[in-house]
């Protein structure tokens, strides 16, 4: 009895060993500084000063009632996260079934989808910002179409419609590459199956093919949906919230509240609505799709 408890506390003692660096460096990397985020938030304070004011809930008070700035790009960012979901994902499902085919080109074709991705969002729009400014001026100037010579990042609709296909252009490869080994783990005998009952390609891919890549969607709606509600560096190197601040995004108005304007509070505390925002629209699209992903 003496040995077999004296094993146990051995064992005990060799897990806590182990797993204590790593809680160690999680409670330096996330922990802390999330209890410091929560700290600054109630805090007036410049990032300088050496006695930050408190003052309570008020930075999220002056957030909520009074911050005209937070709500347009609120609504900013909720019209690219939607536009951004929809169509990278479907793009992505097309381009997988098709370079899921046996082409010879395939190969070649992943590649060229993919190799966009590497690339940081921050170069892409510096290089987008002198296709749109540069390349197309000349396009226009040599094939005398209109839609050359439109000001694609001076105007609000088209600036936000240029961030969108920008944004997509990039990230597309990613979610095709997702999408790609889902399909690869469909199984055959269900396609054959089907196709002998006289199912035909559209019809095979709706009730075999789609339900079966409920978990491959789920992935790739979720990485869509965090990665579309934090959109920053695409749009500081693009439009860098222009024209006028009208493609402000949330957390582009993070950036420029708290670095910009020195409001390190304020901006911690929208920071903290933030993640409290991304946390809770996570939670509920994932739970809803694990749902599905049973029922199919």
């Amino acid at each position: 009895m003496f040995k077999k408890l004296g094993r146990k506390w051995s064992e005990k003692l060799e897990f806590g060993v182990f797993t204590l660096p790593v809680l160690i460096c999680i409670a330096i990397a996330f922990y802390i500084p999330f209890a410091m985020t929560i700290r600054y938030s109630l805090l007036k304070w410049n990032g300088i000063s050496k006695h930050p004011k408190f003052i309570g809930l008020d930075n999220f008070k002056q957030i909520f009632m009074g911050d005209a700035n937070f709500t347009s790009a609120a609504w900013f960012t909720v019209k690219y996260a939607i536009l951004y979901i929809v169509l990278v994902n479907v793009l992505a499902i097309g381009l997988a079934v098709i370079l899921d085919m046996k082409l010879k080109s395939s190969t070649w074709l992943r590649t060229a989808f993919f190799i966009p991705y590497i690339l940081s969002l921050v170069i892409v729009g510096f290089i987008w910002k002198f296709i749109f400014m540069q390349g197309f001026e000349s396009l226009g100037a040599s094939t005398g179409w209109g839609i050359f010579k439109l000001s694609w990042l001076g105007e609000p609709g088209l600036a936000f419609i240029s961030i969108v296909l920008v944004s997509i252009w990039q990230s597309i490869g990613f979610y095709m590459v997702i999408y790609i080994a889902g399909l690869q783990s469909v199984p055959e005998d269900l396609k054959e199956a089907a196709t002998v009952d006289g199912a035909g390609p559209f019809r095979r891919f709706i009730s075999i093919t789609l339900p079966l890549l409920a978990p491959s969607i789920t992935i790739s709606v979720f990485m869509a949906l965090t990665n579309s509600i934090k959109v920053f560096d695409v749009i500081l190197s693009l439009t860098g919230g222009g024209p006028g601040g009208t493609t402000y995004s949330v957390a582009y108005d993070i950036y420029r509240d708290t670095f910009q304007n020195n409001m390190f509070g304020y901006g911690t505390a929208k920071a903290l609505i933030l993640f409290v925002a991304v946390l809770i629209v996570t939670l509920i699209q994932l739970t809803l799709f694990k749902r599905r992903e049973v029922e199919a």
